[in-house]
């Protein structure tokens, strides 16, 4: 029997492993944590029935491949989407602008600019390929077309948050994917993202997969006949198939024998980190029930969004707690990567009290930082031209990672998906 690593157990690396078991491999995938899921998974807590995400996270009714992975599991039944309020900053006050009647009653536009909104982000929806819109920024086209005044209320808070300085330079085809796909109605799993990461790691498991978790990868090696050897906690161990699932800088330095050339190609992609502290409060913040607060930092908002995780699904699951995420999308270097827990919460609370005005401290009854250093590829013009290919220069090891998944933005779907077209390659390589 052919033998096949995969490095990470994030959704990539389940997905990966659950079609090279359907193919005839013995499956072993390397997880240097304690737990499955990735940047997707999650915590538990003694007082929770639901685990919470480290980073939140939701599907889409459209994401076909994931949704129908599940569907394949048969855990379907446990699937759930609702409908929550996401609003947008408008002269000191929130209000929806996630559906035709919250355009229609926004007050910060007016008549004319309210059918322009809708015609052009019709059009956008409209437009069945994205090739001819990465060699445009998002920037230049969504000002031209929708004007300075949507422009600035609606979409440069959004592209400057996620992109930081880099925000003028993303493609419009990266944007388009949102517009694309994306519907209001938001899917979790009955538990939690870790319960369904943990029910389909079991899954795997019973089907003879091993799952070696708290296994750090230490070298991936070219070896004679086309193979790959992996050496974790100093053994070697060589496979027909290498997959890496995690970030393309990690496989840089995890392989010594890849051409200095295509390591620079790696090490000159630009990305930028997430940085997230998760509150327990004794109150709901929102009086208005609202579930996505999209903040412009031009307003003096230390952070890009707040997600109150309990006006998306419900206090009970969470022993009466009210969960919130005030998370924003970073360069590495960022000073909120040295700051500890404690100097964030000070930072943050004076705009939890613009929200609402009865915050106090004491609300807080516990927090967690969860800081990524690598969160969010950087899109460039004509991105699709530097790609990196699935097939790496070592013969037998593939990459499969976010960076790949353009123009769709990162998360489960479009790994499962990438996984899914990536297998016709992986297996006709000898």
């Amino acid at each position: 029997m052919k033998k096949a690593a995969i490095i990470g157990a994030g959704i990539g690396g389940l997905a990966a492993a659950h079609e090279l078991e359907k193919q005839g491999y013995a499956v072993t995938i390397y997880e240097k944590g304690s737990h499955a899921g990735g940047l997707a998974g999650g915590f538990y807590h003694p007082n929770w029935d639901w685990s919470v995400e480290f980073f939140y996270h939701h599907w889409f009714k459209s994401d076909k491949a994931i949704l129908n992975l599940i569907k394949e599991l048969g855990m379907q039944e446990k699937v759930r989407f609702f409908r929550p309020k996401t609003v947008m900053y408008h002269q000191g006050n929130f209000y929806p602008l996630d559906s035709v009647r919250a355009v229609l009653t926004f007050p910060g536009f007016s008549w004319f600019e309210k059918m322009r909104f809708g015609i052009i982000t019709a059009c956008i929806r409209f437009i069945a390929g994205w090739h001819s819109l990465e060699k445009y920024t998002a920037h230049a086209w969504l000002l031209k077309y929708y004007g300075e005044k949507i422009y600035k209320i609606n979409f440069e808070p959004l592209l400057r948050g996620k992109f930081g300085e880099y925000y003028q330079e993303v493609p419009m085809s990266w944007f388009w994917a949102r517009f694309k796909v994306r519907s209001g109605m938001l899917g979790t799993y009955a538990g939690g993202f870790q319960a369904f990461f943990d029910t389909f790691a079991e899954k795997l498991i019973q089907r003879g997969i091993s799952i070696q978790f708290n296994s750090s990868v230490e070298k991936i090696i070219q070896r004679e006949e086309n193979k790959a050897a992996v050496q974790v906690h100093n053994q070697e161990y060589v496979y027909d198939k290498v997959l890496i699932t995690t970030s393309p800088a990690s496989f840089a330095n995890l392989a010594p024998d890849l051409p200095v050339d295509y390591k620079q190609n790696i090490f000159q992609s630009k990305s930028i980190g997430a940085v997230v502290l998760l509150l327990s409060i004794a109150h709901p913040l929102s009086k208005e029930k609202y579930y996505w607060y999209n903040l412009p930092k031009s307003k003096e908002f230390p952070f890009l969004s707040l997600v109150e995780h309990t006006n998306f699904l419900s206090p009970d699951q969470f022993g009466g707690d009210y969960l919130l995420y005030c998370g924003d999308y970073l360069p590495p270097e960022h000073e909120y990567f040295k700051l500890s827990k404690e100097e964030l919460i000070e930072r943050f609370i004076p705009s939890l009290q613009r929200i609402n005005g009865d915050f106090r401290m004491d609300w807080i009854k516990e927090s967690w930082l969860f800081k990524q250093s690598y969160a969010q590829p950087i899109p460039f013009l004509n991105h699709s031209k530097n790609i990196l290919d699935i097939k790496t220069p070592l013969k037998n090891v593939f990459l499969i990672t976010m960076s790949q998944v353009y123009p769709w933005d990162r998360g489960t779907n479009y790994a499962v998906d990438l996984v899914q077209k990536a297998m016709d390659t992986i297996l006709a390589e000898d």
